[in-house]
């Protein structure tokens, strides 16, 4: 009887190239904020001091985080405008009490 001597034949492993890949394109951070988030966030806290969301003693931190708020985004949106110019800060208005005198009434009239 004769023997087979021969082993099978092995699958050689080799390098053939393939189609190149597509660029795969960088995958956003899903934690970063846009200009249009930090825009909602600008008119979340409008609405949310105008309907009195805030206490009093909270009012000036919500106001100056608000005016750096939208200071970033005047400049984001006029490029221009150099950085070493000044903002302007909107500065709330404090309403004076007026005095009211009532009406003086005269002798002999009525």
């Amino acid at each position: 009887m004769a023997t087979n001597d021969k082993k099978p034949a092995e699958a050689k492993a080799t390098a053939q190239p393939t189609a190149p890949t597509p660029q795969q394109e960088p995958q956003a951070d899903p934690n970063a904020l846009s200009i249009g988030d930090l825009k909602n966030l600008s008119t979340i806290l409008d609405i949310a001091s105008s309907r009195g969301a805030f206490r009093a003693n909270e009012m000036a931190g919500v106001g100056a985080i608000y005016n750096k708020l939208q200071g970033f985004l005047n400049r984001i949106a006029n490029p221009e405008t150099p950085a070493t110019a000044p903002t302007t800060v909107m500065q709330p208005q404090v309403m004076q009490p007026q005095v009211i005198q009532p009406p003086v009434m005269q002798e002999g009239k009525k």
